[in-house]
């Protein structure tokens, strides 16, 4: 992961997204209460604050496992 901190937040994207154009992914902050999500090529967009368990199941179903 590759992070970069905005504000109070550090926010990390995979290390796959470092090939080609690399801002095409999403990056992941988190914090004790919320994962925030948002578009890595729009820092200052919109963003998702997913509760730790919702994030939690989210993920193996975005891996396909």
């Amino acid at each position: 992961m590759i992070g970069e901190t905005s504000g109070e937040l550090r926010w990390f994207k995979s290390s796959y997204s470092s090939s080609g154009d690399g801002n095409e992914c999403v990056e992941v902050a988190t914090a004790p209460d919320a994962v925030h999500v948002r578009d890595s090529k729009n820092a200052h967009g919109p963003r998702l604050a997913l509760a730790p368990t919702a994030w939690a199941a989210f993920v193996p179903y975005a891996v396909g496992a």
